[in-house]
């Protein structure tokens, strides 16, 4: 899980005047123009393979809005991406830049421990902020005003987990994270929903540092609890060498993934057949959502190449911002937040959207298994 923003756009050859209005959330009196949207997202980085999927997701959604007139009486979206590499001090930076172009939403995130230091970014800045895949429980704890979060949150992952391992039979669980925002999170809760319940029983909980190679201390020290099941919240690159290295050590056991290592990557970096029947907790993708089939087929006509994770949350979050800016009539901030907060039964893949109080939603988890190097739906859940 884990770990994108309207702006407007000047056209080439007009003043800048009036932009210092657009960088403090004003209203959109003094431009016409194109309404730039722009996008935080791991373009670099271990998490690269997934920017591109958010980025063609949201170009998708701009082409069809921009295709059937734009929005507020025929002003244009425009996409702006800037790469986070999932990485604090490079997000923090990519998201100035893009208040410096005069963005009035944001459509960011998915490394929850970068998304995070963005958004007091935004929210000085006073631009409504959509997160389409971080998490954390510490986005939503932030309790800014400026903030939707319009992924399953961390506690329902947790839930998920849980609820999962249960059904499968799970008799010692080894909760391995990476210490990040977003996976200690998810791996602190179930730890703690094991300890409650008191079976499946909890075997151990295990830290790897992200970035690393060789985690053999770490395999070492959980195979000593002797777990029937492993379940690592961190993302898919030390995922993958995590699965490759107890399989080498001799684990016969399960593993379960969250929705971080949900990449096809994720088998390429376990090797062979390392990562077949590896299971994860994930929300809907494009190959596990049903009555998709159309979307799908204009996302391979347009960029050649099948959707991936998290397509659809950014096509979702534009959607969802070019409708708050229909429903304001307006790029005011006010009146954006106004709109989003006001929203009941908007329609997004994961279902019709109303937001928490807390500016969240309430997201379905399914479990997803790898076959032939790829992951696709083993069971919906409640």
């Amino acid at each position: 899980m884990k770990r994108s923003v309207v702006a407007v756009a000047l056209v080439s050859g007009l003043a800048v005047s009036g932009c210092g209005q657009g960088l403090l959330g004003g209203d959109d009196k003094e431009d016409k123009g194109n309404i730039l949207i722009g996008m935080d997202i791991p373009l670099s980085g271990d998490s690269a393979e997934i920017g591109p999927y958010m980025k063609n997701g949201a170009q998708l959604a701009i082409d069809e809005i921009n295709g059937k007139g734009g929005v507020l009486g025929g002003r244009k979206l425009e996409l702006r991406a800037e790469d986070d590499a999932c990485d604090p001090k490079t997000a923090v930076a990519a998201a100035n830049k893009l208040v410096s172009a005069g963005v009035k939403v944001s459509v960011s995130g998915y490394c929850s421990g970068a998304t995070l230091p963005t958004l007091p970014v935004f929210d000085r800045a006073k631009i409504p902020m959509i997160i389409p895949v971080a998490n954390s429980a510490e986005l939503a704890a932030q309790k800014l005003k400026h903030v939707f979060m319009i992924n399953g949150t961390g506690d329902q992952q947790a839930a998920a987990a849980f609820t999962w391992l249960k059904k499968d039979g799970a008799t010692k669980v080894a909760v391995m994270h990476d210490n990040t925002s977003y996976s200690k999170d998810i791996a602190d809760r179930t730890a703690a929903a094991l300890d409650a319940a008191g079976a499946p029983d909890k075997s151990s909980v295990e830290a790897i540092t992200p970035k690393e190679t060789d985690f053999s201390a770490a395999v070492t020290s959980v195979l000593k609890g002797k777990p029937d099941y492993i379940y690592f919240t961190g993302y898919y690159a030390e995922g993958g060498l995590l699965i490759r290295q107890f399989k080498q050590a001799g684990y016969k056991g399960k593993f379960l993934v969250g929705d971080g290592s949900v990449a096809d990557k994720l088998a390429q970096v376990a090797g062979g057949k390392n990562a077949e029947g590896v299971y994860a907790t994930m929300t809907p993708t494009p190959a596990t959502l049903q009555g998709a089939e159309g979307w799908i087929a204009s996302y391979k006509s347009k960029f050649g190449a099948a959707p991936g994770p998290y397509s659809t949350q950014a096509y979702d979050g534009i959607r969802l911002a070019a409708e708050a800016i229909t429903k304001a009539d307006s790029t005011d901030s006010d009146k954006i937040v106004k709109a989003l907060e006001g929203m009941n039964g908007f329609k997004l893949f994961s279902g019709p959207l109303k937001f928490t109080p807390q500016h969240t939603i309430v997201g379905g988890f399914e479990i997803q298994v790898v076959k032939n190097g790829t992951f696709v739906l083993q069971e919906k859940l409640p």
